[in-house]
């Protein structure tokens, strides 16, 4: 019987080191903890380089993982690799993703300066639910491969193009060039959320602002149109994932009705 490996085990420290996103970008590796995420990860041919389990998780989800080698881990060894409050026991390491915005795109997701691993991953999940070709991380946003994305996206890391662009103009640049119209989800636009579904029916790249402060002026600025969702209620306004929402899904059916 294979003995499980211990917390002090090389292998299981070394991967543990991932959780810094330094070591990360040196290895151009990370870590995707939970059956979602590592069901996403053997998704991609050459993705993972190695999976942790459990042994009571190896056989819970020995139909996901099927002829996919495992190296056993005790819990404690487990709860360091995992950054779950409750591990679910099984955590890969995966390489890092390669991708480039797809031809023909149709629908885009621009985060600029988006600073928070969970509203940045729910904003991937959210994009690839909505029928999305590829995410854009913008500026300074979030590392996607910090565990807290990585976990947030449910898989979705794995399903579309992930990409990161320094410069948030030349993000913008980029969606134009590709054919898109540019809408800047702000609060205080000139267009209708409601009142849009014509100019919602092109190919579109949204443009989402950090959680704070949204938009910078002079980035909303360049794009085509700047575009409110209308508040019903007396609500100040909608966290950045629930306005990413309701904007990918308007896009969506105005596509699917043009």
């Amino acid at each position: 019987m294979t003995v499980p490996l211990t917390a002090g085990n090389a292998r299981v420290k070394e991967a543990r080191k991932l959780s810094r996103r330094s070591v990360r970008t040196e290895r151009r590796l990370f870590l995707a903890d939970g059956p979602k995420a590592v069901e996403g990860a053997l998704s991609v041919p050459g993705c993972v380089a190695e999976v942790f389990a459990t042994p009571v998780a190896a056989e819970e989800y020995a139909g996901l993982l099927g002829a996919t080698p495992v190296t056993l881990v005790d819990d404690r060894a487990m709860s360091g690799l995992s950054d779950s409050v409750h591990p679910a026991g099984l955590v890969a390491v995966c390489r890092f993703l390669e991708g480039e915005l797809p031809p023909a795109l149709r629908l885009l997701s621009i985060c600029a300066d988006v600073r928070d691993p969970g509203n940045a991953g729910t904003v991937i999940r959210t994009s690839d639910a909505a029928g999305a070709g590829a995410v854009l991380l913008a500026g300074d946003s979030v590392d996607p491969y910090n565990p807290k994305t990585v976990r947030a996206t449910v898989g979705s890391l794995f399903h579309l193009p992930v990409l990161l662009e320094r410069d948030p103009a030349a993000a913008v640049r980029a969606a134009r060039e590709a054919g898109l119209t540019v809408l800047a989800a702000d609060g205080g636009g000139e267009v209708d959320l409601f009142a849009a579904d014509e100019l919602l029916a092109r190919p579109t790249a949204w443009l989402f602002g950090n959680e704070a402060w949204g938009l910078p002026a002079e980035l909303a600025a360049l794009a085509d149109h700047r575009v409110r969702i209308p508040i019903l209620g007396v609500a100040e306004s909608l966290n950045l994932a629930t306005a990413a929402a309701v904007c990918l899904y308007a896009s969506a059916r105005a596509m699917m009705s043009g």
